[in-house]
């Protein structure tokens, strides 16, 4: 495990989940020895400026973004949860993530989707979007 008590972590959490805030993304990783988590980026920008702060070579960030979704009777916010394992990233500190990965998601509790990878091609909207109406059970929107 690692140490995810910094009270920052529960409020960006927090600002992601409530529809009154406008920030929509944030992302989180490691501290300087690599032994607590802590916030390093948040935005209301869209997935592309989100992958912009999270996809960075050679370390590993959790994200965390809010997306909508529906037709337009009902839209829905989802919460996509990911791993960035940058290409570059020591072996070692690789084999920390499916330890830590329980870590975040007692940060990041409520999520429809979770999408691990080392680049920006394993992010690509459309297919994050697809996972995430595909999760959610019946659509009648006709959405793919």
């Amino acid at each position: 495990m690692v140490d995810n008590s910094d009270p920052g972590l529960e409020e960006i959490y927090t600002a992601v989940m409530n529809d009154s805030d406008n920030t929509n993304w944030a992302v989180i990783g490691y501290n300087d020895d690599y032994n607590a988590l802590e916030v390093k980026s948040s935005g209301e920008g869209n997935w592309d400026e989100f992958l912009d702060f999270m996809c960075e070579e050679g370390v590993i960030h959790y994200g965390y973004c809010r997306v909508n979704t529906g037709d337009e009777e009902s839209k829905r916010a989802k919460f996509v949860l990911t791993a960035w394992i940058g290409r570059g990233t020591s072996v070692l500190k690789k084999a920390k993530v499916s330890v830590h990965k329980a870590s975040v998601k007692e940060v990041f509790r409520n999520f429809a989707v979770e999408v691990a990878g080392e680049s920006r091609d394993d992010f690509r909207e459309s297919e994050i979007m697809a996972q995430v109406v595909k999760a959610m059970g019946a659509n009648y929107s006709g959405n793919t």
